[in-house]
């Protein structure tokens, strides 16, 4: 490695310049500067990855020598959220079930949110926390459909105008290998990338049968996974984390996209078993996106980027020209903590960081693809961001999260797009 640098002095390095599609910046601060401070947090959705983002802030907390305090959380399903009170010493009382949950957990006195709600869920939520003054980390992606992404970067800019923090969960961002390969190819170690392929290659994390007599809301709430309307379909709840690391490194958004997919084996909802996206980034830059839920099959999740001058696998190894950059400094292997410790910290330097436009754009790109593969058809940037004539542009799934806090929703057919004809 090369000569220790601060990670402040790092990430604002010339390496690392460029909008806001540049690495997340983050602001030196020794954990004594805290010590001694409780950090109020509420969380909202408390499935597995909320309990992790719960246990994720805690440790960050730790790394800044500070105390947190739990001050509510909320689920759909009470059971669980009053699961997760449980593990946090939380009364029965500040442990709220129902669609509405969020609303009872943003009016205690915490600090931050954290949301690791069902996707389709995430924007009105987000939108709440931010009208109400919250500090925000919020799982990835932020939306499912064009208008659920566009509405979170209006609400950025409204946490922006109120210094507020805004974090996502993309914690290659906060990792230190792939920080330091995004110096490196800033600094030209490649030379101008040409290419490249991105992949989650893996099986169906989980699915939910539906019980006798279950309402659809319950259903569709506990089995969001798989269905497209609550997740995005795995392309944009699962691969966007590959999807962001070629927009990063890229430094630029892609102009269209045109792929195809397909199903014959997942077991219910509405989903894809996989996606095969051409990404046109401009210049004749094409990335593929390649993603798959299926088991028994060849598994591989990562990116590889080919240049003029090299090529570079993700955070792995990087072959190229041999370019000096400062060594990056984290305080956790862990990305998922380093991302707490990031917002946290920041919020503290009063520079809070807001990664609200960026996450939204990302999750765009991830639909774009979706949208693409469903339909057959070639989808511009354009189509969802600027061109309201387009009949993309106002595309909205439903059920929406405002539907389910009005009660029984509509179920979505289990069956996926068929594109084409034959």
């Amino acid at each position: 490695m090369n000569p220790s640098l601060d990670r402040r002095s790092f990430l604002g390095s010339t390496a690392l310049a460029g909008a806001s599609l540049a690495a997340t910046p983050v602001f030196a601060q020794t954990p004594a500067a805290g010590a001694g401070k409780k950090l109020k947090v509420g969380l909202i959705g408390c499935g597995g990855r909320g309990n992790g983002a719960l246990n994720d802030f805690t440790a960050a907390a730790k790394i800044l020598g500070l105390e947190v305090e739990v001050t509510a959380v909320g689920d759909f399903f009470k059971d669980k959220a009053e699961a997760t009170g449980k593990r946090f010493g939380l009364a029965a009382d500040k442990c709220f079930g129902g669609a509405d949950n969020y609303h009872k957990v943003i009016a205690t006195d915490c600090e931050y949110v954290l949301n690791a709600t069902p996707p389709a869920f995430r924007p009105i939520q987000f939108a709440a926390a931010v009208e109400a003054g919250k500090h925000c980390f919020i799982e990835k992606p932020v939306a499912v459909d064009p208008v659920g992404a566009r509405s979170v970067i209006a609400t950025g800019e409204k946490a922006a105008a109120k210094g507020l923090a805004v974090v996502t969960g993309t914690q290659r961002r906060h990792m230190a290998d792939y920080l330091r390969n995004k110096a490196l190819i800033d600094a030209g170690a490649i030379g101008e990338i040409k290419g490249g392929v991105v992949q989650w290659n893996g099986t169906v994390p989980w699915i939910k049968r539906r019980n006798d007599g279950e309402s659809n809301a319950s259903y569709l709430a506990k089995n969001w996974l798989n269905f497209t309307e609550l997740s995005g379909d795995h392309i944009v709840e699962q691969h966007i984390h590959n999807l962001d690391v070629a927009v990063w490194f890229l430094g630029r958004l892609p102009v269209t996209a045109v792929g195809f997919g397909g199903r014959a084996r997942r077991e219910t909802g509405n989903m894809f078993d996989f996606f095969s996206i051409d990404y046109d980034f401009g210049d004749d830059v094409h990335i593929h996106s390649q993603c798959r839920q299926l088991s028994g099959t060849y598994g591989r999740v990562g990116e590889l980027f080919t240049g003029t001058e090299g090529v570079c696998m993700g955070g792995g190894k990087l072959k190229g020209k041999d370019i000096q950059v400062p060594e990056v400094k984290v305080d956790s292997d862990n990305g998922q903590v380093q991302e707490h410790v990031d917002m946290i910290r920041s919020v503290m330097a009063g520079k809070p960081l807001n990664d609200s436009k960026r996450i939204a754009e990302v999750t765009m790109v991830a639909i774009m693809g979706r949208i693409s593969a469903y339909t057959g058809q070639l989808i511009r940037w354009s189509d969802l961001m600027t061109n309201d004539k387009s009949p993309f542009y106002n595309l909205t799934c439903t059920p929406t999260a405002a539907d389910f806090e009005k009660g029984e929703v509509s179920l979505p057919e289990e069956k996926p797009p068929v594109p084409g004809k034959a």
